[in-house]
């Protein structure tokens, strides 16, 4: 005797899932029925069918999108244990993004005025940009500039990398001059995104050379007490503070997604061929979407903005070290720049450095 099938209402109990969530993964190729009545056009299931069927709801309570799934339910065991892993790191990371935005938003709904409180010590930056085209580049794409209130660093690719960052760069300047406006800053920097990645557009299809071209752009504004902070691609923004180092921003690399994803070591990423593969950019075709988070700013902390020139080939430990230095942000950057280079100097590198020190 064969083995008796159950009806989709027998096997929607026996699964957890309903029967007009059957019928979708039915038509999708998903979870197909073994056997469908050609009089009543009853679905029929097979027992066998419950386990791979339970498995579909454990990913679909995930939020895992149904096209995945059922590339999940095509692997063995352990391949499908590592496209959940990599499924659910993605969904933190995408989580945590999201976190810092809704605190981003909550702080300017329920702060009266981005600038320093009446009661607080008055802060300022002390600042520093320094940019050189290192020892094995031609030019120089990298775009580094630091005043009152703001602080950036961009590092263009492509044939017409260098008037990109200097555009995105550009676009930002404006920042520099007028206030922010009561709980605004968010739209403000939003806003500055925009115009500069038409900037960038604009740019790039001015310029006579074949090819992709775009930039990283990475900038902090300075309100009086906080810095607001947008951040495309991979260079860095590094907070030195009671003595410890810190890095606030995430890469946005197809290296840095496979880490996040547990595709991949963090002691491999140096190596590896594609981590200077962007996913986020500014260009035609990019993805211009901005990491963006506010940073309470206290006396005597240092800033770092620098572009991979010299994360990628300088040590976190040899970063720190020289941050730490007694000295003004001037000779700073002109240490990091020659570090970089010392390393071999194989890109453009750039740094921008910045003191929170009391007004006065």
């Amino acid at each position: 005797m064969g083995t008796e099938l159950l009806t989709i209402g027998a096997f929607a109990r026996a699964t957890r899932l309903s029967p007009k969530a059957l019928r979708l993964y039915d038509e999708l190729g998903l979870l197909p029925p073994a056997r469908v009545d050609p009089v009543t056009g009853y679905r029929l299931y097979a027992p066998q069918q419950v386990e791979r069927a339970r498995l579909v709801a454990w990913l679909r309570r995930l939020g895992m999108p149904l096209v995945r799934i059922r590339h999940v339910c095509s692997l063995d065991a352990g391949a499908a244990a590592g496209e959940i892993r990599a499924f659910w790191a993605r969904a933190e990371a995408e989580t945590a993004a999201r976190r810092d935005l809704a605190a981003f938003l909550v702080d300017h709904l329920t702060r009266k005025d981005p600038a320093v409180s009446p009661t607080a010590p008055a802060l300022k930056l002390r600042y520093a940009a320094a940019s050189d085209t290192g020892l094995v580049r031609e030019s120089n794409q990298d775009t580094a500039y630091a005043g009152s209130r703001l602080l950036a660093v961009a590092d263009g690719f492509g044939t017409g990398g260098a008037p990109a960052s200097a555009a995105a760069v550009e676009a930002f300047r404006r920042l520099e001059d007028g206030g922010v406006p009561a709980g605004g800053l968010l739209n403000v920097l939003a806003d500055a995104v925009e115009e500069a990645e038409r900037a960038v557009c604009d740019a790039v299809a001015a310029g006579s050379a074949p090819g992709a071209a775009g930039t990283t752009l990475t900038a902090m504004l300075w309100t009086g007490s906080q810095l607001g902070l947008v951040h495309i691609g991979d260079s860095r923004v590094y907070l030195l503070r009671d003595g410890e180092l810190f890095r606030i921003t995430h890469d946005h690399t197809v290296v840095q997604s496979m880490i996040d994803e547990g595709r991949l070591a963090p002691e491999e990423a140096a190596s590896h061929p594609q981590r200077s593969l962007l996913v986020r950019a500014l260009g035609q075709g990019a993805d211009p979407r901005a990491e963006m988070r506010l940073q309470d700013a206290r006396s005597q902390d240092r800033y770092l903005l620098c572009s991979d020139g010299l994360s990628t080939v300088v040590p976190d430990d040899e970063i720190r070290r020289v941050l730490a230095a007694p000295q003004e942000p001037g000779r700073t950057v002109r240490a990091l720049v020659a570090l970089a280079n010392d390393s071999g100097g194989p890109d453009n590198v750039s740094c921008v450095v910045a003191d929170v020190v009391t007004a006065g």
